[in-house]
């Protein structure tokens, strides 16, 4: 069986899983764990049973790599893989500004390659089950709350944790964004910590989103309106109930408890197989893009109250 040769650029915390799961796939060769960070390199290429480098030079024939550098440098390691012609799954957000992002799709391009964006809740198992029963919603509010962790600082609470519900919205929705509104407080950092932004589209739906990384409690929840039905969907705890009114105006309940499903797993075996076998990836380089410029949207837009 021929095995598809990856890699894993930064293996900090994230990246380190993306090396556990790349290592257990029968149809992967993982030949190296990359990071500026040699100790770390090598203590994960231990772990995983694989090469510790500090950059890829060295290495030949590497058809694949996930990417997960911090935002800020997604760009620089990005572009000369793509344009080589390496298929990349890139850690959201996309890039730092919408610029770097297009670069990025461009290259992608040019190499005629790959390009996925690590937006993980889209293959959350709770979203993939009930996907096809979501048409036309009316209404949407979306919270995603966790306790403050000191990674991820390097951006807002908008490009750290709301992009992930701005990204699955977008795709629901399907329809172009006509106004919003924005507030956000800082609290433990100089970013915005705190935000809520309510988005009214074209189809006359409406977002309510609210994102906070200073929280007691975990919460990762979407509701969604319909005509007829009401769906709530519980990303922390892969489980959703559905509420739909009968012809006699009856309210039926239905829950569904998701079976465990590995999110991370499932979106690295969908990439590679879209590597491997040439078909289209879930959350393109165009989705990444859509995201990001919706989250600057929201920033230039966000009331910040004075301290």
């Amino acid at each position: 069986m021929k095995k598809l040769k990856a890699a894993v650029i930064g293996v900090g915390y994230l990246g380190r899983f993306h090396a556990q799961k790349y290592a257990s796939m029968e149809n992967v060769d993982l030949v190296a764990a990359v990071d500026v960070d040699k100790d770390r390199a090598e203590e994960v290429a231990r772990e995983v049973g694989t090469t510790a480098c500090t950059s890829l030079e060295s290495f030949t024939g590497i058809e694949a790599v996930s990417i997960a550098v911090p935002t800020s440098l997604h760009a620089s390691v990005a572009i000369p893989l793509l344009e080589a012609g390496v298929a990349v799954l890139l850690e959201k957000p996309i890039a730092s500004t919408t610029g770097e992002a297009a670069s990025i799709i461009e290259a992608a391009e040019r190499g005629g390659t790959i390009l996925q964006i690590g937006h993980l809740e889209r293959f959350n198992p709770a979203l993939l089950e009930l996907k096809d029963s979501i048409r036309d919603p009316m209404f949407i509010e979306a919270h995603r709350i966790s306790p403050f962790k000191a990674r991820g600082t390097d951006v807002d609470v908008i490009l750290d944790i709301m992009i992930h519900d701005l990204d699955i919205i977008l795709d629901l929705v399907g329809s172009p964004v006509e106004s919003m509104e924005a507030v956000g407080v800082p609290v433990l950092t100089d970013s915005v910590d705190i935000a809520n932004a309510r988005l009214r589209f074209a189809s006359g739906c409406i977002a309510n989103i609210t994102a906070s990384r200073v929280s007691a409690d975990v919460m990762r929840k979407i509701r969604l309106f319909q005509k007829d039905s009401y769906i709530s969907l519980d990303f922390a705890k892969a489980k959703a109930d559905v509420y739909t009114l009968s012809e006699t105006r009856q309210i039926r309940h239905k829950h569904l408890a998701i079976s465990e499903s590995d999110a991370l797993a499932s979106e690295i075996r969908s990439f590679v197989d879209a590597v491997m076998h040439g078909g289209s990836v879930i959350v393109d380089g165009t989705a990444g893009l859509k995201a990001l410029e919706m989250a600057y949207a929201i920033k230039d837009s966000l009331i910040v109250p004075k301290r």
